[in-house]
């Protein structure tokens, strides 16, 4: 059966992200995972190849999985915990079309700290998810179904998911929207652990104020900026679409 556009323009966005993300050092190599559904088949879902650095990860080398947990297409396994996690959390919001989940520095620091949470009003990047950030408090190392489940009744009607010791995931409608939560969030996070995070020294921006912010994170313009940074990719790393 011939790949439909839609698939094909799925699979060039998914690899493009994990290039970006290498290009704003936001991966750890071959390590974390992002996804996004089938266009045509919402049942099954696109996961990073495994073992793989993400500098390599092209449109024909995403694998292809299915409810079950069986490979539908793609010749490399994807990472253990990919499928895990992601699976249960798009079957609980269909609305979150692309999940992305990395342990960037700043944003892992940040679930470290026993003292902090995410401070949605710090800095206009942290305006962006206003009401939109939850916590997943318990890190015991499972790798079973289970945990990908807990995962999604944590994240609720939220677009980021903090996860205690370790890292962060974010959802969007498109890949492009996904790729706009996962580097603001890291940016954010920056901003308040760089001015030390303690919530009586910062100066907040109003609750008015960051629910507009938040309003404007979810325009579709933040679509038309990921196409524009697939420029990048064109003029420098053509072969993301192969």
């Amino acid at each position: 059966m011939n790949e439909s556009l839609a698939e094909t323009n799925v699979r060039h966005d998914l690899a493009a992200a994990h290039r970006l993300a290498v290009m704003e050092n936001l991966h750890e190599g071959t390590w974390n995972h992002f996804s996004v559904k089938h266009p045509q088949s919402p049942e099954q879902i696109f996961l990073t190849p495994g073992h793989i650095h993400w500098s390599q990860v092209c449109a024909s080398n995403l694998v292809l999985m299915g409810a079950q947990r069986e490979i539908i297409s793609g010749e490399l396994e994807p990472n253990v915990a990919a499928w895990i996690i992601h699976y249960p959390i798009h079957r609980a919001r269909p609305d979150l079309q692309c999940l992305m989940h990395v342990h960037t520095p700043y944003a892992t620091a940040l679930s470290m700290r026993s003292d902090l949470v995410f401070n949605e009003r710090a800095s206009q990047a942290a305006g962006h998810f206003y009401n939109g950030v939850a916590y997943f408090n318990t890190y015991d190392g499972s790798l079973e179904r289970e945990e990908g489940e807990r995962m999604a009744e944590a994240l609720g009607d939220r677009r980021v998911l903090v996860l205690r010791n370790h890292g962060y995931l974010v959802g969007g409608e498109t890949v492009g929207h996904a790729w706009h939560n996962l580097y603001l969030f890291e940016r954010a996070c920056m901003f308040q652990m760089l001015a030390n995070g303690n919530d009586n020294n910062l100066n907040l921006i109003s609750k008015d104020a960051a629910s507009e912010i938040a309003e404007y994170a979810r325009q579709p313009l933040w679509e038309d900026r990921f196409h524009n940074l697939r420029h990048v990719l064109d003029a420098k790393e053509p072969d993301y679409i192969n």
